[in-house]
Order: C-alpha cells, then sequence, then structure tokens
C-alpha cells in the first residue's frame, strides 16, 4: 500500500504530497524526490495513508537519502550555489542590467539552476543567460520575484519572533488590504503592521475569519444594553478581550465583558 508523504522542498520551503511506499519513511526523513522541475531535496513533514483516487501528488519520494546524497547536497549548498550566485551577481554587472540578484537554487538533479532577482519592470536577461549556461553546461531560469517572495527566500523570522509564516504553513502569498487592519482595529502605524517583507502582515489575511466570528457576538455601536449598573448604549468594543465600551449618560462611559450585558442579538 501506498503512502502519501507531505514533503517540504526547495529554497521557497514549499510543502507539497508526493506519492511513497508504505512502512518505509518516517517524519523528519531527509529524502530525494522528483518534481515537475527534476530531481529534488527535502524533507518529511507529514505522513498518511494514500487514499482512493489520491489527487494531485506533486511527485514520488525516489529515497531515503544516502550518505553520498548528504555529501553531494553538502557541496550543493557550501560550494556550488554560492560561486553561482556570485557569478550571476558579476555578469549581471558586467551586462549593466537592472536587476538585484537575491538567491540561487541548484537542483540536486544537476538539470537546472534557478537564480532569482527583483527588478521594477521586465529585464532583457537573454545575453546573461547564454553566458550562465556556457559557463554551468545545464539549463538556467532566471524567476523575478518580488519583494514578498524575497522575504520567503531570505527571512527568517518575523517580528513576532517566530519563523516566517510564509516559510512554514502559506503556500500562497494573497494581497492584504488595509481594510483588514482597520477592521480588526489594529494600529494603523506601518512600522507595526508591516511585515520583514514591507508590505502588511500576512496574519491580517488568516486571522481575518477567527476576527469575522468574534465581532459576530459583539453589539453594534448605537445598540441599547443592559448592565449591571443600569442602561446604556454601545459606543466601542474590543473584539479580542469581548469587552464593551457602554456610554451610561451624562457623559459616563463604562467597560463591561459582553458576558454581563444583555441586549437583543439580531445583527
Amino acid at each position: 500500500m501506498a503512502t502519501t508523504a507531505f514533503v517540504r522542498y526547495g529554497i521557497m520551503d514549499k510543502t507539497e504530497p508526493f506519492s511513497a511506499p508504505d512502512n518505509v519513511l518516517q517524519v523528519n526523513d531527509e529524502v530525494i524526490v522528483r518534481t515537475q522541475r527534476g530531481v529534488e531535496w527535502g524533507r518529511v513533514v507529514l505522513l498518511q495513508p494514500q487514499k482512493p483516487g489520491k489527487g494531485r501528488m506533486a511527485g514520488e519520494v525516489l529515497r531515503a537519502v544516502t550518505a553520498a546524497d548528504a555529501e553531494k547536497h553538502a557541496d550543493i549548498v557550501d560550494r556550488q550555489e554560492i560561486e553561482e550566485l556570485k557569478c550571476c551577481r558579476r555578469l549581471v554587472k558586467e551586462h549593466e542590467l537592472p536587476m538585484k540578484v537575491v538567491g540561487v537554487e541548484h537542483l540536486f538533479g544537476g538539470t537546472k539552476i534557478i537564480f532569482y532577482f527583483l527588478a521594477e519592470g521586465r529585464v532583457d536577461f537573454r545575453d546573461l543567460v547564454k553566458d550562465l549556461a556556457k559557463a554551468y553546461r545545464t539549463r538556467i531560469e532566471m524567476r523575478q520575484i518580488g519583494v514578498r517572495d524575497e522575504a520567503r527566500l531570505m527571512g527568517q523570522l518575523g517580528p513576532c519572533g517566530k519563523e516566517l509564516c510564509c516559510r512554514t504553513f502559506l503556500t500562497a502569498l494573497k494581497p492584504v488590504p488595509m481594510k483588514l487592519a482597520k477592521d480588526q482595529k489594529s494600529t494603523l502605524d506601518p512600522a507595526k503592521i508591516s511585515g520583514t517583507c514591507g508590505r502588511l502582515k500576512c496574519c491580517l489575511k488568516f486571522e481575518e475569519e477567527t476576527y469575522r466570528e468574534f465581532k459576530r457576538n459583539l453589539p453594534r455601536r448605537g445598540t441599547k444594553v443592559r448592565t449591571r449598573q443600569g442602561d446604556g448604549v454601545v459606543v466601542d468594543y474590543e473584539i479580542i478581550t469581548q469587552t464593551v465600551e457602554v456610554d451610561m449618560g451624562k457623559g459616563e462611559r463604562q467597560k463591561f465583558p459582553l458576558e454581563e450585558l444583555q441586549f437583543d442579538h439580531e445583527r
């Protein structure tokens, strides 16, 4: 019986399901996988029995790594990729191209080298690719990325002190509108609501549903409520703490836990 192995692989730490033999692998095993890009190095993060129909697989696990694989991988990371990055940056300077090369990914199988770069617009890098292909005698791919991808590529820890969400579980980097910060009553100071990439924090997006659910329990502003100290009108609320600020009349305002209020729950 086959197993589905969720493998984290590539410079972007992408996690996808791979077909694997049963009862061979364990979580955290380092493996060699075949993806659409070629043969790559990865790490098993989850194992599940393969269900009928199995769904879309990113590829297959070829084997657990061997001592020879580990030696080859170390050489790629510690020597080849460093040299390739230096070479590409030097050639970019020689060709006077308006681009910043920020990373390189040398596939374990050696069939492709991918260079990641930042640029404000389109760049004609055909001559650059020819020089790189001549130097390394393999397929060369130039991939333009944005600042959020650069953070995923280069970053490690976010402002919260934990590993970046885009490197752990976020599979797609979706736009994060300022409206979410306003709805969640976050500070609008860009320095406090921006992530490592300089864009609004992704957590604003994936916490949106939680805030919406919490907010659903709260009375609207202007709602008449009954408190232990008398009747009043809601003027504000705190979504996370589930507290409500009530105007008690004559300019007096007090905060109450939601469970202490009586009001019409229709919204």
